[in-house]
């Protein structure tokens, strides 16, 4: 593979697989909360409005989901205020990670004080946020599009103080290069040499530590509906499949639970990061087949194949990313063990044909169950691609080559189940308002 080629592969991972403590779309409400308040000099007590403008994906990812370090919060109104109140906006992702008791005393003052108001904006791109914050003469207001860290524009008072709206800011996916293909991904994963890239090789190997340490929180601890717990406790932990559902889910629980531990994400995605690594973690640990040049080649896979398949969803849809997450977990594993291309190609067509219908109703405590229902799938197109079973072109959304087939998903995701979304989200703010 061509040099040149390696190193955009690597970079795109390097800029990809960043840290996130909590779900990402309340966190990136705290840190354009944190963004606008940088720019006031006062107390949060002097704090006169604040106003939310969220578009529909980011509502429905922040209603059901607990923010992180507040001892079980839940909102909008919370997870911006926090943001404001004891928000770090230097640590981005990370920004409630020194939140203290105090700062989320004076964030609740805050949001019972009336003064902060949320509203849906229709009309822009699935993922927008714009906090404003008035406070005596002073208005500032943070807007962030496009992903969850991308501040697009920060204004004090009229004066615009940053301004990216001129760029052209394309998903983080598209960095992928242009000829992005299973195929693809596969050579890079056999060519790359990681002494060349220490960096990536540490962003790799954090991924895996961070993701197994809030897992075994999830385990341990009581998290949501403790789907990863419940596993273990009907099968055999013994069996590597069971185990690798187990501790994915369970390091959902965890995270929709508001663990304080921070994840490396995919696709801007806590839950999907969780899902690419751990159950890849888990079966080549069991299955004793664990050497750290192999795993890190594998987890190179996995992540590609995600982000390979999202950059024809985009970052929020009414399609759950888990689907997407636990298929290119199961290439990571089919690669791990040394299976072909072709049954590579036929594990990912077979899952997406099996589970690709099912539908993300917002960030909350039945992620985890997804993602178990998603690995559990995967395991089956798995065993059914080295046996060389598989779908047929023309078998519902399956195309005639694997390529053609992550697109014809990607279509139905994007544009397809643009009514879903729209009715799905209508379904949850009726639900709130009873």
């Amino acid at each position: 593979m061509d040099k040149n080629l390696i190193d955009a592969y690597a970079h795109f991972l390097i800029e990809e697989l960043q840290p996130a403590l909590g779900c990402t779309e309340p966190i990136a409400l705290a840190y354009a909360g944190a963004v606008a308040w940088a720019e006031i000099d006062a107390e949060p007590s002097a704090i006169d409005a604040v106003d939310i403008y969220c578009s529909g994906n980011i509502i429905k990812n922040v209603m059901g989901v607990t923010v992180p370090n507040t001892g079980g919060l839940k909102g909008i109104d919370v997870a911006t205020a926090c943001g404001i109140c004891g928000g770090d906006a230097q640590l981005r992702l990370e920004v409630l990670s020194s939140l203290d008791e105090e700062r989320i005393k004076q964030a609740v003052d805050l949001c019972e004080s009336g003064k902060v108001k949320v509203h849906l904006v229709e009309g822009e791109e699935n993922l927008y946020i714009r906090v404003e914050i008035k406070v005596g003469q002073d208005l500032v207001a943070t807007e962030i599009m496009h992903n969850h860290t991308h501040v697009n524009k920060v204004v004090k008072n009229g004066e615009i103080l940053l301004d990216n709206t001129g760029e052209v800011l394309q998903e983080k996916s598209s960095l992928l290069p242009e000829s992005c293909s299973i195929r693809e991904i596969l050579d890079f994963a056999e060519t790359i040499n990681f002494s060349d890239y220490p960096k990536l090789t540490a962003k790799l190997k954090r991924q895996i530590n961070y993701n197994k340490k809030i897992a075994e929180r999830g385990l341990a601890e009581a998290y949501g509906a403790e789907i990863g717990r419940s596993i273990l406790e009907a099968e055999a932990d013994d069996c590597p499949e069971v185990f690798a559902k187990a501790l994915a889910a369970a390091g959902s629980d965890a995270r929709m639970g508001g663990c304080g531990l921070p994840v490396v994400i995919n696709s801007g995605s806590g839950n999907q990061g969780l899902t690419v690594s751990l159950p890849l973690l888990a079966y080549a640990e069991r299955r004793g087949i664990y050497s750290e040049d192999r795993f890190l080649r594998a987890l190179l896979v996995a992540n590609l194949v995600a982000s390979h398949q999202k950059r024809y969803i985009g970052k929020l849809s009414a399609y759950c990313g888990v689907v997407s997450a636990a298929t290119a977990a199961g290439a990571g594993i089919a690669y791990l063990k040394g299976s072909s291309y072709e049954v590579i190609s036929r594990l990912i067509s077979n899952n997406l044909a099996t589970i690709g219908g099912i539908v993300c109703d917002g960030a909350k405590a039945s992620c985890a169950s997804k993602v178990a229902q998603s690995i559990d799938s995967m395991f089956l197109s798995l065993r059914m691609a080295e046996q060389g079973r598989g779908f047929e072109a023309g078998d519902g959304l399956v195309g005639y080559d694997v390529e053609e087939t992550i697109k014809n998903f990607g279509r139905m995701a994007k544009e397809g189940m643009k009514g879903t979304d729209v009715e799905i989200l209508n379904i949850m703010i009726a639900q709130k308002e009873k």
